[in-house]
């Protein structure tokens, strides 16, 4: 069965799929529908799951079937969680997913994840055997009506709501790309909270006019360019950037290193942490040298100057807050600063 990634929601309420087959180059929309059905399947008592990465070292096709044919000493449900980074099926596997769709195992579910697949691919033997024991979700980017609907909707989820004029302006921000859309929601949600926006507020939030961006400063602490860092950090605070969303983007970043970090220690290869990640191209040597530089007390500490921030931000401690941003961001760079420990 074929559906689009508006209806998997209500598809799950519905009840479990032994089989999903999740493909598309669209990242975000890709992640968060494999991100709900592991949701599903973990409320439904899949409590084991089992990573598989095609384009990992040493990977053999009949690890499917060895995987689909053990069972846990407990005999708890499992997530066969199967990862085909570049969209294509080489003839073994066509022929092991064939198998597998043939003899379903028992409390099992196969969750499979891939990139675009060619639309020839939908008339193969092992395409039409995942359709017709489970669902299968292609993810196309968003364009036009599509796209502002899809806008609508996630500010809905953080209780935001705004005029057309508005979403006009947070859609020629984005240029259909949904992460940077993801994000800059959050950072409205961020600055203004719940409640209904106007042009005028979100013009201000995601205008691109800013010379200095808190994603410049991020690839600044990431590189450890500390001149650059006072820098921009500096440009930012002149130009009435809010301090909350330049602490929401310091700490967004910490958090994601320590999911990559935790996910590379329990054996997965560093390019599939990437690309779960979102972590693209241009940024994999950034965040390959923070991970080398910090450990997992630094990226902790960093968490905890951070929660001082808020406090400060809040009112609720005393304190400079922009002076313990510019604290986090020295932290992050592993660049000693004073004030970091003090107060």
């Amino acid at each position: 069965m074929q559906i689009k990634p508006g209806q998997l929601e209500a598809a799950l309420r519905k009840g479990l799929a032994p089989v999903y087959f999740i493909s598309g180059d669209e990242p975000l929309q890709l992640g968060e529908a494999a991100d709900a059905v592991r949701k599903a399947a973990r409320h439904a008592g899949y409590d084991n799951r089992e990573i598989l990465s095609v384009d990992s070292a040493g990977f053999t096709w009949n690890q499917l079937s060895v995987s689909a044919d053990s069972l846990s000493i407990f005999a708890d449900k499992k997530i066969i969680d199967l990862r085909l980074p570049s969209g294509t099926v080489s003839p073994d596997g066509a022929k092991a997913l064939t198998a597998y769709c043939g003899r379903l195992p028992q409390d099992t579910l196969l969750l499979m994840t891939a990139g675009k697949i060619a639309k020839e691919a939908l008339k193969t033997r092992w395409v039409q055997a995942l359709d017709k024991q489970g669902v299968i979700i292609q993810v196309w980017p968003l364009e036009g009506q599509d796209l502002m609907r899809w806008l609508q909707q996630r500010m809905q989820q953080r209780g935001l709501d705004a005029d057309l004029e508005g979403l006009r302006a947070l859609l020629a921000r984005v240029e259909g790309n949904l992460l940077a859309a993801a994000q800059e929601i959050e950072k409205l949600y961020v600055l203004y909270g719940t409640g209904h926006l106007g042009a005028r507020e979100i013009t201000d939030a995601v205008a691109d006019s800013s010379r200095y961006d808190v994603f410049k400063l991020i690839d600044s602490v990431l590189s450890a360019n500390a001149t650059r860092i006072f820098k921009v950090l500096s440009g930012l605070q002149a130009e009435g950037v809010a301090a909350p969303i330049v602490l929401w983007a310091l700490t967004r970043e910490a958090r994601m290193l320590i999911k990559v970090k935790l996910a590379l220690s329990s054996g997965q290869s560093r390019e599939m942490v990437f690309r779960n990640n979102q972590i693209w191209d241009k940024r994999k040597q950034l965040v390959s040298d923070a991970l080398n530089r910090l450990g997992d007390n630094d990226l902790n500490n960093i968490l905890v100057l951070s929660a001082r921030a808020d406090r400060q931000i809040k009112g609720q401690q005393s304190g400079d807050a922009w002076e313990t941003v510019l604290a986090v961001c020295l932290m992050f760079a592993s660049v000693p600063s004073l004030s970091c420990f003090n107060g």
